[in-house]
């Protein structure tokens, strides 16, 4: 059977297997937040998620100011609960004046942009790759397999620093250096499953049937295997805001013009017995937001993985 056997003459078969599954994944949704009021903190921590994203899509509404754009005058004013603040600036200014809440909504912007985009890069990199190797094994699985483990013998940290040093600064340098390692993580989880799932039943039906390779991974393996790499991608999505939080934070990760949460609490720094606000407010604001997805994560795991799910 070759890597790149597909049978697709029968398109009315396909489209009517394409429309089964769909009504099914949306079932699936809707009984997914049912399940999800069984776990409140999952459902809490979803909730909290929703609203991060609203408050970063709605940042140049609610705020429609330059959020680089700075008053002298009023440089380390409190927040507005501390002696001396105001209600012009509710959560303090910075060195320069700028507006912490304008900041921090831009920062959100910025921090769950990296988290989505490099989580999606990276699941479907890995995804794509350990499915050709856990189904077809071979040469392809021996060199992708050895590849992965030297990347995971790099701490990811150090992999990523230097991976920046040598890239620049950059939005999309930020991108390539968090999914040059992540992918690896679902490469590993899909491989295994598809390994196992090949050999299963249906596959086996699936083949007597005529179905292709690639029909047969994308149709009939990959939905059961769905929900494992939809757990996977929430749970690493909190552990690479941190890791681009802590390159912005080291200077290494987007230009300085963009406000994000890692460079404001470095810029804090200098300034922490005088103006303790700068740097422990977009830390808080990391720490929740990582924190939530952990949670809404760690709900999704208990629901959607059979060999947790209590009945």
């Amino acid at each position: 059977m070759g890597l790149f056997d597909v049978n697709l003459s029968d398109n009315s078969g396909f489209l009517y297997g394409l429309r089964i599954r769909t009504s099914l994944w949306f079932k699936n949704l809707s009984g997914l937040f049912f399940e999800l009021k069984k776990h409140p903190l999952a459902l809490l921590g979803g909730i909290v998620l929703m609203l991060y994203v609203v408050l970063a899509l709605s940042a140049p509404m609610i705020a429609d100011v330059d959020p680089n754009r700075g008053n002298l005058r009023n440089r380390l004013s409190p927040p507005v609960w501390q002696e001396g603040g105001s209600w012009q600036y509710p959560l303090g200014t910075d060195a320069q004046g700028r507006d912490l809440v304008v900041r921090i909504l831009y920062g959100s912007r910025v921090s769950l942009a990296i988290g989505f985009i490099s989580v999606g890069v990276s699941a479907l990199i890995g995804t794509i790759l350990g499915s050709l190797s856990g189904y077809f094994r071979g040469w392809f699985d021996n060199v992708f397999s050895r590849f992965a483990d030297l990347l995971l013998a790099f701490p990811y940290l150090i992999f990523a620093i230097g991976m920046m040093a040598f890239l620049g600064p950059g939005f999309v340098n930020l991108i390539v250096a968090l999914t040059f390692k992540s992918w690896v993580e679902f490469f590993r989880l899909v491989r295994g499953a598809m390994m196992s799932e090949k050999n299963q039943e249906y596959v086996e039906a699936a083949k007597s049937s005529g179905q292709g390779s690639l029909a047969i991974i994308s149709q009939e393996i990959f939905p059961n295997i769905f929900h494992s790499v939809f757990v996977l991608a929430t749970l690493r999505m909190g552990f690479l805001i941190i890791m681009e939080a802590s390159l912005s934070f080291l200077g290494l990760g987007l230009p300085a013009k963009i406000p994000a949460w890692g460079s404001m609490v470095a810029a804090g720094r200098d300034h922490l017995l005088v103006a303790w606000w700068i740097s422990t407010l977009p830390g808080l604001a990391i720490l929740i937001l990582v924190l939530t997805i952990n949670l809404f994560g760690e709900g999704l795991r208990d629901i959607l993985d059979p060999k947790l799910k209590v009945e």
